[in-house]
């Protein structure tokens, strides 16, 4: 079917169950962002693929809400669709309550699946609505699934174990410390729906979401047992020898049962409302709740030392990689036909080198010229660019291995830039050092230093849209709660461990796109006793061809230089014939 089709059935059951109108959010029972297939609802009923974004549908109209990153993308995919963008953060954009007071008669009916809204959402939407003069209907039955034909299934795709050696702590001890938590908080058990923090707590790994090793779980911890709902026929005798009698195995269905059981509970049920659905908490009933976050959130956000050093070593072998790809690149431009596509597959083979590999950890985002202003694009057949000897080329790409998660982006000039793109590279190198080189007092928020990225660009009267930084998992997911340089998590203090991207950027719709991107973790300063500061995990050379070196002060060249002598130093040893010579070349003193 195509969209104005799924729209038209959708608006049949949307009748027949009385609403006036119906929100598809990207989310599903998991508060997951990236999601598997079947449960990609908003994706199928609108055609647009990115990773945010909500639609609103009404008897007569429909509309999605993105944000910059997707605005290129969602124009390309919404076209002819009957929906309309509503470009999040841009003047004149109607919030979507605004919009739908504008839409539907008083006393409107506006339905959503409660299961896939946290509760903290639907209670905000909820009033918001009501402010308005109309209703929130949580419907039982999900809409979009009811106009989907042959919707795929859930993945069964067999769990790995992931090894103490790569983790660096046991089960027993992640549970001891979840559970000095509840003690303190006097909670007798603990729901998790989040699938990055099952992952983690239990070490195991899956492959139900494309690039993110998770599996379709919940878990209940208590005082003295713990219980994970899955699908089993992916527990290998391994993953059943990894879990021991520590774990209660149940089958993923029971889960519901189980929640009922809670709502008997003579102590506190914990049960995080911003990520827990409204209906996890419709089914523990009048159970005495906290609501707060989850532990597991910094805890698996803090990385132990093991943890950074497995991260520093994948970040080698991922350096690697990147050099032979991009030393490929610029010895064949302009000499052999390449395209987005086919140096998707190019950077692939590169990494697929590495026996640790386990595959990218998101789609690559591979922009020449004006596809690089396209923040999150994704290359298809039908957008696919030639990459010709001129231009400049974004390429954006990470890694999943079991001891760590990378993202890099880097610029290449596939031409001798423009005078222009050497000094809006150079004004976005400047904030990316700013961001790497300042040291920060402890209790530092995240979005605090955002201006250190941006100040550049500002003096010049240019900006980006997106936030200059996101947390990323240890093997899980490559966007990571909650630290962030970004207004996302604006109460978020930066803690030792925590990892992060630095990835300022630049965009010049229909021309080009520059973005540098390295990730940093968050340690100690020893020099300066109260801050902290970050360190660079990623290992691979900026190309200085970018460069205006006069827009530069000693100190930013120096840490470039400093910078470039380490990661020579650190790859050179690995690397063999051209690689090594372009290595060599790219990591010279400016």
């Amino acid at each position: 079917m195509k969209t104005k089709e799924k729209l038209r059935a959708l608006r049949a059951h949307m009748k027949q169950s009385g609403l006036h109108a119906y929100l598809v959010p990207s989310s599903d029972a998991h508060n997951s962002e990236y999601i598997p297939e079947c449960w990609q609802r908003r994706a199928y009923i609108s055609g647009f693929t990115g990773s945010a974004g909500e639609v609103l549908v009404t008897s007569s109209n429909a509309a999605l809400w993105t944000d910059s990153r997707y605005f290129l993308q969602a124009e390309r995919e919404l076209a002819g669709s009957g929906i309309k963008l509503q470009k999040i953060g841009i003047a004149g954009t109607p919030d979507p309550i605004g919009w739908l007071k504008s839409q539907l008669p008083k006393g409107g009916k506006v339905g959503v699946n409660p299961q896939l809204v946290s509760k903290q959402r639907c209670d905000a939407l909820r009033a918001e609505l009501a402010d308005v003069g109309l209703q929130l209907v949580l419907v039982t039955r999900d809409l979009v699934d009811a106009v989907w034909p042959n919707r795929p299934a859930l993945p069964t795709t067999p769990l790995e174990v992931h090894e103490l050696k790569y983790s660096g702590e046991s089960v027993i001890s992640k549970l001891k410390r979840v559970r000095t938590e509840m003690k303190r908080r006097g909670a007798v058990a603990h729901v998790l729906n989040e699938l990055d923090a099952i992952a983690w707590l239990f070490n195991l790994r899956g492959r139900d979401v494309e690039y993110n090793p998770v599996f379709i779980a919940y878990a209940i911890v208590r005082e003295s047992s713990v219980h994970l709902y899955l699908d089993l026929r992916k527990v290998t005798p391994a993953v059943r020898k990894h879990l021991g009698k520590h774990v209660t195995l149940h089958r993923y269905e029971a889960f519901g049962d189980a929640l009922k059981g809670l709502a008997k509970s003579r102590g506190k049920v914990w049960l995080h409302d911003a990520t827990a659905t409204q209906w996890m908490f419709s089914q523990v009933g009048k159970a005495q709740l906290i609501t707060e976050r989850s532990p597991i959130t910094l805890l698996k956000a803090m990385k132990t030392a093991h943890q950074i050093k497995g991260m520093q070593a994948a970040h080698v072998r991922d350096g690697v990689a990147m050099v032979k790809f991009l030393a490929w690149v610029d010895a064949n431009i302009g000499k052999v036909p390449m395209s987005e596509l086919s140096l998707e597959v190019e950077l692939e083979r590169a990494r697929t080198a590495s026996a640790l590999y386990r595959g990218p950890s998101f789609s690559p985002i591979i922009g020449y010229g004006p596809n690089g202003a396209v923040v999150h694009y994704r290359a298809v057949q039908a957008t696919s660019k030639q990459v010709k000897a001129r231009s400049i080329m974004v390429v954006d790409s990470g890694g999943q291995y079991p001891d760590g998660t990378t993202d890099i982006t880097r610029v290449v000039p596939c031409g001798p830039p423009s005078r222009a793109q050497k000094e809006h590279f150079t004004r976005v190198l400047k904030g990316h050092i700013g961001i790497v080189t300042t040291p920060f007092p402890k209790g530092t928020r995240g979005p605090q230093l955002e201006v250190l990225a941006r100040r550049s660009l500002w003096m010049a009267g240019l900006n980006y849209l997106h936030g200059t930084g996101h947390g990323i998992g240890h093997y899980l997911c490559v966007h990571e709660g909650p630290a962030s340089l970004a207004p996302r998590f604006p109460n978020e203090i930066l803690q030792p461990g925590m990892v992060l991207s630095n990835e300022p950027g630049y965009y010049k719709d229909g021309e080009y796109g520059i973005r540098i991107e390295n990730l940093v973790y968050v340690a100690e300063d020893k020099v300066r006793p109260g801050f902290l500061k970050f360190e660079n995990l990623t290992l691979c050379p900026i190309d200085t061809r970018l460069i205006e070196v006069k827009y530069l002060t000693e100190a930013e060249r120096k840490y470039l230089n400093d910078y470039h002598a380490r990661v020579r130093k650190t790859l050179g040893s690995k690397l063999r014939g051209p690689a090594k010579a372009w290595l060599l070349k790219m990591t010279r003193a400016i």
